[in-house]
């Protein structure tokens, strides 16, 4: 782990930024300043913006409840070791009254592109969305007497902002981790799907509709010890084949499901209480990813 006082970074943000002759800068003109709202989907949205002859910087989120903000700097040439940049507001060149601010600090690892995550984020897009320039300064890490500038650029952001914003809005508020595993009840004797679970595999279904990744999903169904061993074991692969039916119905691809019957087998509590034959009355859906 590395360590940095109180002091070095009072001396680091202190150190005389504006004398131009130490500092090597990196952002976008005018006439190449372009943004661009990549792997549009229900999943997962970017927001790029490349940085000549230094790299790019991408917003991104993914699928979930909050749906979290993420912040990268995809750097050509990775830390060789460890530091800190400071990020701040710069207002563009019409606006000479305004100061500069401080919004936030960034950890930079060694051969890692920097990251920051959902708050430090947010504050770099409001503030492009007001017209500033969002600017990380760092020491830099071949070359003592230099540090670097680079700067987000603000031209032709606002529309593409608005693309993300609504790309993130359409996504799921779900993610792979909420519909990988999933169990099933059933009434006594019955093959037919509750409200709830149709509900569950209506949720099940977009999803898989929307990840290409995903390898196979198994269904495995059981039922209590009641009825008859042949009679329960073809309830159960009713019960399984009846929920591949309503997936597929959704759209997903029929080779990419998998249907077991075990009946009365593998019982997971005593047949002997009402609760009991109720819990093993279940299907079980395991979901893999590639």
């Amino acid at each position: 782990m590395y360590r940095i006082s109180h002091l070095s970074l009072l001396v680091f943000f202190a150190a005389p930024w504006h004398s131009e002759a130490a500092i090597r800068a990196y952002n976008a003109t005018v006439d190449n300043s372009f943004w661009q709202v990549d792997k549009v989907s229900r999943l997962s949205c970017e927001l790029s913006h490349p940085i000549p002859n230094y790299g790019q910087v991408i917003f991104k989120t993914a699928a979930s409840k909050s749906k979290p903000l993420n912040f990268t700097v995809d750097m050509l040439i990775q830390p060789e070791g460890y530091d800190i940049a400071a990020i701040k507001s710069i207002p563009p060149v019409w606006k000479p009254s305004h100061p500069a601010k401080e919004l936030a600090s960034l950890k930079l690892l060694q051969q890692f592109d920097a990251e920051a995550e959902n708050k430090t984020a947010w504050l770099m897009l409001t503030e492009l969305e007001k017209g500033n320039m969002p600017t990380l300064y760092y020491q830099d890490w071949y070359n003592d007497a230099d540090k670097i500038k680079v700067g987000l650029s603000g031209v032709n952001f606002r529309d593409k902002y608005t693309q993300f914003l609504q790309c993130r809005d359409a996504m799921l508020g779900y993610n792979f981790e909420d519909i990988e595993f999933t169990v099933l009840g059933y009434q006594k004797n019955s093959s037919e799907l509750t409200k709830e679970s149709k509900k569950r595999l209506d949720k099940i279904g977009e999803y898989l509709k929307n990840d290409p990744n995903i390898e196979s999903v198994l269904i495995s169904a059981y039922t209590d010890s009641y009825g008859g061993r042949y009679t329960n074991d073809e309830l159960s692969k009713k019960r399984a084949l009846t929920i591949k039916t309503y997936m597929t119905e959704l759209g997903v691809e029929d080779k990419r499901v998998e249907v077991e019957g075990f009946g009365e087998k593998r019982h997971i509590a005593p047949n002997t209480t009402i609760l009991g034959r109720q819990l093993n009355r279940r299907v079980v859906i395991q979901i893999a990813k590639q």
